[in-house]
């Protein structure tokens, strides 16, 4: 099951990118690959990831009909993006779906957890209930089965963590100063990070990871803070991912974006240019602490403050 939910969110992701960058089904397919490749490697059930996008694929005037007809306040291009796609995502496993395979509290249960994890703060009672009063026009079926008992929930303090090395990279020139930022297929502009591997020192890492993501080479001015999320692993369950930043000055040289799963862009931005960026609420302390060292505070208090962000990344 823990596979099957990992893959559900591979198949979310994959149909995010379609949506947001108006893809053929052919292309589609080949982005599902390449996410299943970067998110779930080992343990993504790539066969069920593949039918189930082909069939929201087929079936997506239908599911958008329905959405509308549950949500009529909500047209379906007002719906947040992500929230539309797991809408269209649920209502396939609840209406299409082999019940014997997908119940239908598991297809609802599953898009609510996808909704709190990608979505906003009101993402997850929104789907909850679009599909709710879906499931109430099917007559509730599969109402008194007896669910499964839930595992037992991990305390944070005994959830293995995972060391990340990330940087706020900065160029100078002509006079000014160059933030180099990631795009998420979420839409965020972001700082780039990546594992520590096994040997590496925090700071070896992270400039060995600069240079694969961003295809910069940096040098490391001073660490500048640190934060930590909670992400779902299919071999170990919950993990803290504990992330370290940098400050780091880099040429401003053109950028070469890694190919992975996740991220579609990357540039350099003027740091006047960062205040009109969809940044995420836990990576704005850590900007806005860099541009106050790099310009000055005046600048840095022009940063916007929050901005809401997955609970759960993948990334």
């Amino acid at each position: 099951m823990a596979n099957r939910h990992l893959s559900r969110s591979v198949v979310m992701q994959t149909l995010f990118e379609w949506d947001f960058r108006e893809l053929p089904q052919e292309a589609t397919l080949e982005a599902l690959i390449r996410n299943a490749n970067e998110f779930a490697p080992k343990a993504g059930d790539v066969p069920f990831m593949q039918e189930l996008l082909r069939g929201i694929l087929s079936r997506r005037p239908d599911l958008d009909l329905v959405i509308e007809k549950a949500a009529p306040e909500w047209p379906i291009d007002r719906i947040a993006m992500v929230d539309r796609n797991i809408l269209r995502l649920g209502l396939y496993e609840l209406l299409f779906s082999d019940r014997n395979q997908v119940p239908a509290k598991v297809a609802i249960n599953e898009a609510i957890e996808l909704a709190k994890s990608y979505g906003g703060d009101t993402s997850g009672k929104f789907v909850n209930g679009v599909l709710g009063a879906v499931y109430k026009e099917l007559g509730e079926p599969g109402k008194d089965e007896t669910s499964k008992k839930k595992k037992k929930e991990i305390p944070y303090e005994e959830m293995p963590v995972l060391n990340l090395g990330g940087a706020v990279v900065y160029a100078r020139h002509n006079g000014e100063v160059y933030l180099a930022l990631v795009h998420d297929i979420f839409g965020h502009w972001t700082l780039s990070k990546g594992k520590i591997e096994e040997g590496e020192t925090i700071e070896q890492g992270t400039i060995r990871e600069m240079k694969e993501e961003l295809g910069l080479d940096v040098e490391l001015k001073e660490k500048i803070g640190e934060n930590e999320y909670i992400a779902s692993d299919p071999e170990v369950g919950k993990k803290r991912k504990h992330v370290t930043y940098f400050l780091a000055e880099a040429p401003y040289d053109d950028i070469t974006l890694e190919e992975k799963g996740g991220l579609d862009d990357a540039r350099w931005f003027k740091v006047k240019d960062c205040l009109d960026l969809n940044f995420y609420g836990d990576m704005l302390p850590i900007v806005t602490l860099a541009v106050g060292k790099l310009v000055g505070d005046e600048m840095a208090s022009q940063m916007p403050r929050v901005t809401e962000r997955p609970k759960n990344r993948k990334r």
